[in-house]
C-alpha cells in the first residue's frame, strides 16, 4: 500500500475533485522540483487542513497568501530562521537555506521540508516550535508523516498536542474579502491569541481553528 493509499483510507479526501495544479508552472515559480508524494497529495486533497483543522499544509491553490505554497510565507519564515541561526537566538538544527516551510499547526509549530539530499523524493520532514528551541525530525516524506501522526503510529515528544487528532480533512474556504500581502509579523503562538481572547471576553475553542473575528481583533490590538 502506498503512503497516499494509506492516508486516503485513514482520512478520506473531499468528494469534489480539486482543481488541477499546473506543476510545471509551480516548480518554475519556486525554482525547484517538488516531491512526487506532495504533488499527489495536493492533487487529491486540494487546499485545506488535516486532523480537526489542526495541521494546515501549504498548497499552490491556497486561498490566502498565508497558506499558499508559492506565496511569501515560506521565504519569510526562512528569514526568521536565518536571523535566529545567525544570532544564536534559538538552536536551529539545520542550515535555514535547506529548510522550506510547507505548513503549520494551530499549536504554532512549523512544518518544513529538509531539502537535502538533492532528490526531492528523499526529503524528510522537520517540525519546529513557534519561537522556541524544540525541533523534531521525521525520517520520511510528508504523506507518510501525516499517516503516522493521524494514526498515532509515532510519538512526537516535543509536541504532545499532535497526539489524538481526528482523522479528517477540511477543505479551505476562500475568504469573503480580498486578502492583501500579509504584513511582516513575527510568528505568534495561537495559545497567546486564545489567552488574550479569553481575557477580553471572546469565546474560543480549546483547539482547532481560531474564529476569524477573534484573530482579526487580536491583530487590530497587536499591529505588526
Amino acid at each position: 500500500m502506498t503512503d497516499l493509499s494509506a492516508l486516503t483510507r485513514l482520512c478520506p479526501p473531499p468528494q469534489t475533485q480539486p482543481a488541477p495544479v499546473d506543476w510545471d508552472r509551480v516548480e518554475a515559480e519556486l525554482g525547484m522540483q517538488l516531491p512526487e508524494d506532495y504533488k499527489q497529495l495536493a492533487s487529491v486533497y486540494g487546499p485545506g487542513s488535516y486532523g480537526g483543522d489542526y495541521i494546515t499544509i501549504y498548497h499552490p491553490h491556497g486561498v490566502t497568501l498565508y497558506v499558499n505554497l508559492t506565496g511569501p510565507m515560506p521565504s519569510r519564515i526562512r528569514e526568521y530562521l536565518q536571523r535566529d541561526y545567525d544570532q544564536g537566538t534559538y538552536p536551529v538544527p539545520y542550515d535555514p537555506q535547506q529548510l522550506f516551510a510547507i505548513g503549520g499547526t494551530e499549536g504554532g509549530q512549523k512544518l518544513f521540508w529538509i531539502t537535502e539530499p538533492e532528490s526531492p523524493d528523499n526529503w524528510c520532514i522537520a517540525i519546529s516550535e513557534d519561537k522556541g528551541p524544540r525541533w523534531f525530525t521525521y525520517d520520511g516524506n510528508l504523506t507518510s508523516f501525516l499517516v503516522a501522526v493521524l494514526s498515532g503510529e509515532i510519538d512526537v515528544p516535543p509536541f504532545p498536542n499532535l497526539r489524538g487528532l481526528p482523522t479528517d480533512f477540511t477543505p479551505s474556504v476562500p475568504p469573503a474579502f480580498e486578502v492583501g500581502d500579509p504584513p511582516m509579523r513575527e510568528p505568534v503562538n495561537t495559545e497567546d491569541i486564545r489567552n488574550w481572547a479569553r481575557a477580553n471576553g471572546f469565546q474560543v475553542p480549546m483547539r482547532g481553528r481560531i474564529p476569524r473575528e477573534v484573530r482579526e481583533a487580536w491583530e487590530q490590538a497587536h499591529p505588526a
